[in-house]
């Protein structure tokens, strides 16, 4: 059974399951929580377990109770609240944990794991942990039906900043409390004319962390995959996941997305043409960045396209790539209610050496912020195989800004108009591209240095009317020009300034979507 997961699923679901408090507990069967006798446990258990796993057929969970789960929709799980006073103290209260109640988009169990001494003790789930209505479905539910997910709490507090709910899917509130994007462990056969499969967490193994907060140990499964993740989660400023992840097919598997990212973007500065809404912007991410293997530093502003697309950006051993919110300024976005400022930019941080591949950019239509429509990804030049074991190591960054910043400019802002000079006759079937770069090289510059260059490329079309100059305010500087290109095929777009030899600014790289002929 596939259980199809929208951001809506994901966000309205986190909103609507349970909130309370915490109290002290460890590992013994006190206050409500109960434990099965211990077991055994290491990472390299858990790795050899997957990998059997994957050499045996898959078989399709199937949801119990699937009919009353189906009644258990948003305002019912509003209703259902986890006990404060059954919260799990891991790590001596640094990272309290409260438990999602399954539903309407959550139908299959978890099994939750707490790891001391090397043995991992399963808690029993218990229906008397949660405070449920008693109008409610969920009082027709079997008493053994099991947990969705978890989420961590800040001590002393009733916010949490991590979750693990639906698929393989988990997020973190960042450095400024606010939720927004998420992770997953593998995006397979995204934008493919086959279905795309889902992986799902079915285990979590938690324990405490030395350094930071938790550590948790994440079994998957799937049709075509088996695997493990296990992060080592730390928070204090970003929020860092210290990732090890081992993967076993199978079958193959024609894109196997890894340390995937997804997020959401309806509309910014860029296209204005889109907003149809009060709010001046609406996203959760406005750029996908690049450090390639090369070195070079790459910006390739988001689209909301007509059609879905596909870009790739080949790079043996990257560096680092992430989604990132550069544009964190409450004026330009206007909304007091989900403060799309505060939403942290996700970025991944390879450690030892990937080898060749690409990393791939996914741009859905959307017209609407509910929808997760955008995703990124790493991908393998070597495709993946019946039996392949494919092992991999990186760091995962919740942060404002961008971790590892190099010494030339960043793009600040990417804006489209109408093409030619103001007060003659505007061509038609021409746009205007106005690029500003800041920080870095370029805050470094004079005002009125002469020896900037812009240098712009198209993969087709014509550009003209090339400009480079200071902006009057601030350090920024600013790059126009115009292009034009029959039909509405996009056109790969690239500028970066140099001064000499000396390249100023990371890459624009940006995909131009010419509209379509009025009439």
């Amino acid at each position: 059974m596939t259980i199809d997961l929208t951001r809506r699923d994901l966000m309205m679901g986190l909103a609507a399951l349970g909130l309370a408090g915490q109290t002290k507990l460890a590992l013994a069967q006190e206050k409500g929580l109960t434990f099965d006798a211990p077991q055994p446990f290491s990472f390299d258990r858990l790795v050899e377990r997957a990998r059997q796993m994957a050499a045996e057929p898959y078989v399709p969970e199937v949801p119990r109770a699937a009919d009353i789960l189906e009644r258990i929709d948003f305002d019912q799980h509003w209703r259902i609240k986890f006990k404060s006073e059954d919260t799990l103290e891991l790590n001596n209260g640094k990272a309290p944990i409260r438990f999602f109640f399954l539903g309407r988009y959550f139908k299959l169990p978890v099994g939750i794991h707490v790891v001391e001494n090397g043995e991992a003790r399963t808690l029993r789930y218990d229906p008397n942990l949660f405070q449920i209505p008693d109008d409610s479905p969920a009082k027709e539910l079997p008493d053994d039906i099991g947990f969705a997910g978890f989420r961590v709490l800040e001590p002393g507090s009733e916010a949490d900043w991590l979750a693990f709910l639906g698929a393989a899917y988990f997020r973190t509130s960042g450095e400024d409390n606010q939720f927004g994007m998420s992770a997953r462990a593998l995006a397979i056969d995204v934008a493919m004319p086959t279905p795309e499969e889902f992986p799902r967490f079915t285990d979590f193994f938690l324990e405490p962390s030395k350094d930071g907060q938790l550590v948790i140990t994440c079994l998957l499964n799937s049709p075509r995959v088996a695997g493990v993740l296990r992060m080592d989660v730390k928070k204090g400023g970003p929020i860092v996941m210290d990732i090890q992840a081992r993967y076993f097919a199978r079958d193959d598997i024609a894109r196997f997305g890894i340390a995937a990212l997804t997020s959401m973007y309806w509309y910014s500065e860029t296209d204005k043409q889109r907003r149809i809404d009060w709010r001046p912007e609406v996203h959760d991410s406005d750029g996908l960045a690049l450090w390639t293997g090369t070195g070079e530093r790459i910006w390739r502003p988001l689209n909301n396209p007509n059609n879905v697309m596909t870009s790739t950006f080949t790079s043996d051993s990257p560096k680092g790539f992430g989604l990132l919110q550069r544009d964190r300024d409450f004026k330009n976005y206007e909304d007091d209610g989900v403060f799309y400022e505060r939403r942290a930019s996700v970025w991944v941080q390879p450690k030892g050496d990937w080898g060749p591949g690409a990393v791939q950019l996914v741009e859905i239509p959307t017209d609407d912020e509910i929808h997760d429509n955008i995703a990124a990804y790493w991908l393998s030049a070597k495709p993946v195989k019946k039996g392949d074991a494919i092992s991999l190591d990186y760091d995962l960054y919740w942060a404002n800004k961008q971790p590892f910043p190099g010494d030339v400019g960043v793009v600040v802002s990417t804006r489209l108009g109408r093409g030619g000079v103001a007060g003659q006759a505007r061509p038609a079937g021409v746009t205007k591209i106005v690029v500003d770069f800041d920080g870095g090289l370029v805050a470094k510059l004079g005002r009125f240095d002469k020896d900037v260059k812009p240098v712009v490329t198209a993969s087709r079309g014509t550009i003209s009317n090339v400009d480079a100059y200071s902006v009057k305010v601030g350090t920024a500087w600013r790059v126009t020009f115009d292009v034009a290109a029959e039909g509405t095929e996009p056109v790969e777009l690239r500028l970066f300034l140099r001064q000499g030899d000396t390249i100023l600014t990371e890459t624009w790289a940006y995909q131009f979507l010419p509209l379509p002929k009025a009439g």
